[in-house]
């Protein structure tokens, strides 16, 4: 049962903070972001917020930097919009499992071609 309320509870606020994120945030240093997952803990206190980011590694950092300065004002807006008792911790980290796969997917690609030529 618990594990269900954590589930909809992340799904809930992966919505909302793509809504934020698109909507309400102004800083020139986000740039285009997707929300890919949301990980909530069992007691609902802290949250990993899974992001990718369109960019170099200088853009990921500026815009993980801008979410930094932003978390109190993301945090009372995910308040406002999920009724919880506490507003779980935010903690925002870079997705790299898309840019994984694009890197297996290259290779598989190179080694094919090589064994094709």
């Amino acid at each position: 049962m618990a594990n269900y309320r954590v589930g909809r509870v992340a799904e809930q606020m992966k919505k909302e903070l793509s809504d934020i994120i698109a909507h309400r945030l102004k800083d020139p240093r986000i740039g285009f972001v997707t929300v890919t997952d949301v990980e909530v803990t069992g007691d609902l206190q802290q949250a990993t917020v899974y992001i990718t980011v369109l960019g170099d590694e200088e853009a990921k950092a500026s815009t993980l930097k801008a979410f930094e300065q932003a978390v109190g004002f993301i945090r009372s807006e995910i308040g406002r919009r999920i009724r919880l008792r506490k507003t779980p911790e935010l903690f925002f980290k870079i997705d790299e499992s898309i840019e994984y796969g694009n890197r297996i997917n290259q290779l598989i690609h190179e080694i094919k071609k090589n064994e094709d030529e």
